[in-house]
């Protein structure tokens, strides 16, 4: 996949959809309605990851009735961050697309990339089904021809550290060398927390703290078991700075040729996956903490308020939030 991906021919591929979804006549309209749609999912998860478990083993048999889902990972039929290109384009029907993506393409959903924005897993659902959130994703569906049907759980980012100092608050982090990863809004939100960010590559990390060339690294705790990050650092620090997430992507165009009582049945096998592949999730996590404390790391809880209002204020100070829907964040908190 070479197509070029930018805001304006993802536009006009969306408009072409639109204009040849107008065309098409009741009677076809009917016909198509009637017929079991093959829906292919393109995705760079690998099989064995938690959301392509779930699609899986809990929403491909849910949906085998209505449809024929065809799932495609480790990005084989696109590359990573097409894909809502390719939906737009017809070439697609379904993909699992992250906030970042998104904000490229629709800048309010820039929100979704700060900190602290969502508090846990739950909360992140509870936003999703919101009422505030029915505009934003009417957007999604106007402008980029995707529906997003529900969002998936993917873990809580903590900082991971091989100092001995207990941090309790933002200013427990001054001058604390923090991986983060390279591009602008990541070294953000390392300076919002307190630390000082160092863009360092991921494949190094594991090198680079054991040489002390950095002093911590940020990232879910699966992440830092597999990586083995354990073995040389020595506390974790809960603080669930980003809980990150993804949505479940559906073409708007196919969407709208199914009937009323397959739609329902696709939306609920899809809120049934999300909530299998976050429950196994979170389980993780838990296990993982008692995990690492036999390992020998501190593992405790900070004060996630001073950190959180920190990390907001920031935000909130800085040009990122120049997009963000006016009241956006205080709604989002009041759940």
């Amino acid at each position: 996949m070479t197509t070029t991906f930018d805001r304006r021919s993802l536009l006009a591929a969306t408009g072409i959809a639109i204009a040849t979804g107008a065309t098409l006549g009741l009677r076809s309209r009917r016909a198509l309605a009637d017929e079991k749609v093959t829906v292919r999912l393109s995705a760079p998860a690998t099989p064995t990851d938690q959301r392509a478990v779930a699609l899986t083993e809990v929403f491909a048999p849910a949906v085998a009735d209505y449809i024929n889902f065809e799932p495609h990972w480790n990005a084989e039929l696109f590359k990573q961050g097409t894909e809502l290109e390719a939906i737009a384009r017809g070439n697609l029907e379904m993909s699992i697309t992250s906030a970042q993506e998104l904000a490229t393409l629709i800048p309010e959903f820039s929100i979704f990339t700060a900190g602290y924005l969502h508090r846990d897993a739950d909360h992140q659902k509870r936003v999703f089904a919101a009422d505030f959130m029915d505009p934003m994703k009417k957007k999604v569906e106007d402008t980029l021809g995707v529906k997003l049907l529900t969002v998936m759980y993917l873990g809580r980012r903590q900082l991971n550290l091989r100092t001995e100092k207990k941090v309790m608050v933002p200013a427990d982090l001054a001058g604390v060398k923090l991986r983060m990863p390279g591009t602008d809004a990541w070294q953000f939100l390392g300076k919002a927390l307190g630390a000082n960010p160092v863009p360092v590559a991921f494949t190094e990390v594991y090198t680079a703290l054991q040489t002390g060339a950095i002093d911590g690294q940020d990232n879910p705790l699966p992440t830092d078991k597999d990586s083995k990050f354990y073995e040389v650092t020595k506390q974790i620090v809960l603080t669930s700075h980003l809980v990150d997430l993804n949505y479940l992507a559906f073409s708007k165009k196919v969407w709208d040729k199914l009937s009323p009582g397959q739609q329902a049945a696709i939306q609920l096998a899809a809120d049934d996956c999300a909530e299998s592949a976050r429950q196994k999730q979170l389980t993780l996590e838990a296990q993982l903490e008692q995990f690492f404390k036999e390992q020998g790391l501190q593992v405790y809880t900070p004060d996630v308020e001073a950190f959180r209002t920190q990390v907001q204020k920031a935000y909130l100070a800085s040009d990122l939030a120049k997009d963000w829907p006016a009241g956006m964040v205080d709604k989002i908190n009041a759940i």
